[in-house]
């Protein structure tokens, strides 16, 4: 199938505003993918599906996450705002039968990151944080440090995550503490 055809399959599973968002994003990780050495055309399929279970129900989520055989940690469990990657990983394996790893990684952790993400993991997440109808306190700033490097964008995002959610005393995702933590190791 071709890019077309996706965003086919994800037009009727999301609402406008998704399914713009999920154009965007994957034109800013095609943009992204070329400018820091990723595959493009993996980018722009990363993109466009990172979100084609984002408005699926909750228990239709938890039943694909379960076919997957995935076991939700306890923060995941009580987190559902993250369990549209998990089950959107399964999805696009179990139900569009796409089995490249770098793909299916980079649509799971795009909402948390993770500690030894590929290049395009690194894009697809950055993408998302900056895709071009994104309007929110600092979209600027992440979008200028997303130029400087994957990292130093990474970085930025997920401290921004991360403030947000203390200050409501949400969950924290392991995955994105292992991902913040790697790359202060790794500068």
């Amino acid at each position: 199938m071709n890019i077309d055809n996706y965003k086919d399959i994800i037009r009727v599973m999301m609402g406008d505003r998704r399914y713009t968002h999920s154009v965007n994003v994957s034109a800013e990780a095609v943009r992204l993918a070329k400018k820091y050495g990723a595959d493009p055309e993996k980018a722009a399929l990363a993109g466009i599906l990172h979100d084609i279970t984002k408005e699926v129900d909750f228990e239709k989520q938890l039943q694909i996450i379960d076919s997957g055989d995935i076991i939700l940690t306890d923060v995941e469990k009580k987190t559902n705002k993250l369990w549209h990657a998990i089950s959107g990983s399964v999805y696009i394996q179990k139900k569009l039968g796409i089995t490249d790893p770098d793909i299916i990684n980079a649509v799971r952790y795009h909402t948390t990151g993770r500690a030894g993400m590929s290049k395009l993991e690194k894009v697809v997440f950055l993408a998302d944080f900056t895709s071009a109808e994104r309007d929110y306190p600092d979209v600027d700033v992440i979008r200028k440090k997303a130029e400087i490097s994957l990292e130093e964008g990474m970085l930025y995002g997920i401290e921004f995550t991360l403030k947000r959610l203390l200050e409501r005393q949400g969950y924290l995702s392991l995955d994105a503490i292992e991902a913040y933590n790697e790359i202060l190791l790794n500068r």
